[in-house]
C-alpha cells in the first residue's frame, strides 16, 4: 500500500486483528450492492469508505423529492437523474482508489446471473419480494454470498444467507419466507412509510456484515435474522433453519431460473387493469360515466381539489365496493399501488363489466399537472 492508501485506512488497520491484511481483502473484494436507495445508499459509502476495491451499482431508478429524507447520497439538484450515476461520482471523490461500476438497469433473470456472477459478495437493498426472491434463487444458483436488508415504519431486519455455516448447511432467503406473500399481506415503504434514519441504520449493518464476510473478522450473521426496533432500540438475533422444507428453497437449474416469473410468484402482476398517465387521466376523467376514485387515507396529502372524485379509503374500500354504480372506474393513490389493489378488489366483485383505470405513479408524480 502506498503512504495515501496507509493514511486513508490507518483507523482500521491498527485495529487488533484486522490489520493490513485485512485492509487488501478488501481491496481485493468486488461487492454488488443492488437497489442504491434508502439501504444501498449508507452501505455504499460505508464500503466506499472502507476500500472495498471494486463497488457495483445496479438500480434503473432516478432521483425524486420522496427519496431525500432517507437517500442520503443525493440533493435537489439530482432530482430526475438516475442513481446510479449520481452515486457513483459521488463515491468516486469520497474513495477515488477504488473501481465504482455502475449498472443502470433493472435486475432481471435474463441479466441477474451474468451481473451477479462478476461479483463475490451481494448486498440486496430491494425494497419489494419479487427483486428479493429472484436474487436470492441467482445467488443460490451461482454460490454467492448474500446479504439481505429489509425495512418498514420502524422496524428493520439484517441476515446472511447462502454461506455454510458450522454446521455445514447454507440458509438462503426461502428458508426464511418459503411462501412469497400475497398482494396487500404487507405494503412496501412508498405505502407504510418509513423513518428516515432507519434504512441509514440498516444499510449500516450490511455494509459491516459484508466487511465482516470479506475479512473473516467477528461473527456475521451467518444463517441468523437479526431485527431492530429504532422507537424502542430494542435488537434481537434469531436462528434460521432448514425445518420446513420448501421445494423452491434450492434453485440449483439456470433452465428453471430463467424461466420463473417473480412478478406472477408475488402475486403483483397488473391484469385487466390499465394504466393511465397524466394526459390520460385528465381526457378519461371528464368522459360521461366515468367515477374518479382517490383511495388514499383522509389524512394523506396533497389534498385533491382541482376536479370531481370521491374519497373511498382503501381502510374501508372493500365496504364500499357495491356502491358503485359507474362503468368507468379511474383510482389513484399516492404513488399508483394501493390504486392497483383497489382495481383488484373491484376485479373480483364486478369482472370485466367495468373497465378500470389507475393512475401510474399515482398523484405524487402527477401533483404539478393535475393540481
Amino acid at each position: 500500500m502506498s503512504n495515501i492508501d496507509e493514511e486513508r485506512y490507518s483507523r482500521q488497520t491498527i485495529l487488533k486483528g484486522f490489520g493490513l491484511v485485512g485492509q487488501q481483502k478488501l481491496n481485493a473484494a468486488k461487492v454488488l450492492v443492488i437497489g442504491a436507495g434508502g439501504l444501498g445508499c449508507p452501505a455504499l459509502q460505508y464500503l466506499a469508505g472502507a476500500g472495498v476495491g471494486t463497488i457495483g451499482i445496479a438500480d434503473d431508478d432516478v432521483v425524486s423529492l420522496s427519496n431525500l429524507h432517507r437517500q442520503i447520497l443525493y440533493s435537489v439538484a439530482d432530482i430526475g437523474l438516475p442513481k446510479v450515476t449520481i452515486a457513483a461520482a459521488k463515491l468516486s471523490i469520497l474513495n477515488p482508489d477504488i473501481a465504482i461500476i455502475p449498472h443502470h438497469l433493472k435486475l432481471k433473470n435474463i441479466n441477474a446471473l451474468n451481473i451477479i456472477g462478476q461479483y463475490d459478495i451481494i448486498l440486496d437493498g430491494t425494497d419489494n419480494f419479487a427483486s428479493r426472491y429472484m436474487i436470492n434463487d441467482a445467488c443460490v444458483l451461482l454460490g454467492k454470498p448474500l446479504v439481505y436488508g429489509a425495512v418498514m415504519q420502524y422496524q428493520g431486519q439484517v441476515a446472511i444467507f447462502n454461506v455454510p455455516g458450522l454446521n455445514g448447511i447454507a440458509i438462503n432467503y426461502r428458508h426464511l419466507f418459503a411462501t412469497a406473500p400475497k398482494p396487500r399481506e404487507v405494503p412496501n415503504c412508498a405505502e407504510a412509510g418509513v423513518l428516515g434514519v432507519l434504512p441509514g441504520i440498516i444499510g449500516t449493518m450490511q455494509a459491516a456484515e459484508a466487511i465482516k464476510l470479506i475479512t473473516g473478522i467477528g461473527k456475521p450473521l451467518i444463517n441468523k435474522l437479526l431485527t431492530y426496533n429504532v422507537l424502542t432500540n430494542e435488537m434481537y438475533t434469531v436462528s434460521v433453519n432448514t425445518s420446513s422444507p420448501n421445494k423452491k428453497e434450492s434453485l440449483i437449474s439456470e433452465t428453471i431460473f430463467l424461466q420463473m416469473d417473480y412478478e406472477d410468484e408475488c402475486g403483483i402482476k397488473e391484469k385487466h387493469i390499465i394504466e393511465i398517465d397524466g394526459d390520460e387521466f385528465e381526457t378519461l376523467r371528464k368522459q360521461p360515466g366515468t367515477a374518479v376514485i382517490d383511495v388514499r387515507e383522509v389524512y394523506e396529502l396533497p389534498q385533491v381539489t382541482n376536479f370531481e372524485h370521491q374519497q373511498i379509503p382503501m381502510t374501508v374500500f372493500k365496504e364500499s365496493i357495491r356502491s358503485i354504480a359507474d362503468k368507468n372506474i379511474i383510482l389513484f393513490c399516492q404513488h399508483g399501488i394501493r390504486s392497483i389493489y383497489a382495481g383488484e378488489m373491484l376485479q373480483e366483485v364486478f369482472g370485466n363489466s367495468k373497465q378500470i383505470y389507475s393512475l401510474k405513479g399515482g398523484i405524487s408524480k402527477w401533483a404539478a399537472k393535475l393540481l
